[in-house]
């Protein structure tokens, strides 16, 4: 993608439209542009057969059209496939394609090259940060993998629904993946509910404050640990913001109602699947509007910290569930091919294979 031309893929219906106005063409092209990318996911020209040879000549002019470029493709024995994806400065990312009953097809998608945060649990957090996507790169991820499946595995292929939790800290990156889920929502493009696209954070409290600005979806919250101590050597910003700074934040954001927030909670053996982190969370958490998704750590080369067993995870959703709290446990995915929660790193060692 272009370092110098904005992405035609970053922008709204309605900003297409008032560009086109401005520029002397009639704004309704807007439209049929707007069709032939995010509902028939055409982005040969050649193909648009509606679109005047004006407005394509000026497109291709005025912005860039490329999409991250699939370097590199792997199929979980369940399912799950798992993109390196690379832009056009040849910096790379990662998106998983997850499946799951009724037809539901999951993208989890990357907001960032890396990731500053540095959680010592997360494979991400080994790369540090390059530098942010824009917005039309996270878009991109979601047409790329759509264009790719529709080619290779179904001509019908749907991609359901949207979480932020690919690469990188999703509010770090506030203002483009603001953008792109507007892009996510718009009713001419893709057309997701807002029920159907999950945001999360490490606990970025400037930018959670900031959520009043945010299209209204699911949040989510990587806790991960109810005690201060336990957090900080989990998530080195829980420095900067601890658990009462981060609370405090949490009770800002605006919900609708019957929404909840979601408390990820990574699992970790011996660390915090005790009685007294059961205990705590208790303590930091409303019933009324808190659901708790644990995540069985999955272990990854080099971690120092190791999976829980099935039966203490069990013992800690049964725990929850007893004092009332909506508690689901994540079922891993993707784990043969480092694609679970947690294992996602850009991988160079697959760079040789981005002619083929």
């Amino acid at each position: 993608m272009s370092a110098t031309k904005r992405s035609l893929y970053s922008f709204t219906l309605e900003e297409l439209q008032d560009h086109l106005k401005e520029n002397g063409f009639a704004k309704f092209a807007a439209d049929q542009v707007y069709n032939w990318i995010f509902k028939r996911y055409t982005f040969d020209m050649s193909e648009w057969s509606n679109v005047s040879k004006k407005i394509k000549d000026h497109l291709t002019e005025t912005f860039d059209l490329s999409l991250p470029k699939i370097v590199w493709n792997g199929l979980s024995t369940d399912g799950t496939r798992k993109y390196l994806l690379g832009m056009g400065d040849s910096n790379t990312v990662e998106a998983v394609a997850i499946p799951a009953k009724n037809k539901r097809l999951t993208l989890c998608i990357s907001s960032q090259v890396g990731c500053a945060i540095g959680c010592t649990f997360c494979h991400t957090g080994t790369m540090g940060l390059t530098r942010h996507l824009t917005t039309g790169e996270i878009v991109g991820q979601y047409l790329a993998v759509t264009k790719w499946l529709r080619d290779k595995v179904d001509a019908e292929a749907r991609l359901t629904n949207i979480v932020y939790m690919g690469q990188g800290e999703p509010l770090h990156n506030f203002e483009n993946v603001k953008q792109a889920t507007r892009l996510f929502l718009e009713e001419q493009g893709i057309a997701l509910g807002q029920r159907k696209i999950t945001l999360s954070t490490s606990g970025l409290v400037p930018q959670i404050e900031k959520l009043q600005d945010f299209p209204p979806v699911n949040i989510a919250i990587s806790l991960h640990a109810a005690h201060n101590n336990i957090r900080t050597e989990l998530m080195p910003i829980n420095k900067a913001y601890d658990l009462q700074r981060l609370f405090d934040a949490i009770k800002t954001i605006p919900l609708k109602a019957h929404r909840f927030i979601t408390y990820e909670y990574i699992v970790i053996a011996d660390l915090n699947d005790r009685q007294e982190d059961i205990d705590g969370l208790c303590e930091l958490l409303d019933t009324k509007v808190s659901k708790v998704n644990l995540i069985p750590f999955n272990e990854y080369p080099e971690s120092k910290f190791k999976s829980p067993s099935g039966a203490k995870v069990e013992w800690f959703q049964e725990s929850l569930i007893n004092r009332g709290y909506i508690c689901t446990t994540r079922i891993t995915k993707g784990a043969d091919i480092l694609a679970a929660c947690g294992q996602l790193k850009s991988e160079h060692d697959k760079l040789n294979l981005w002619d083929d």
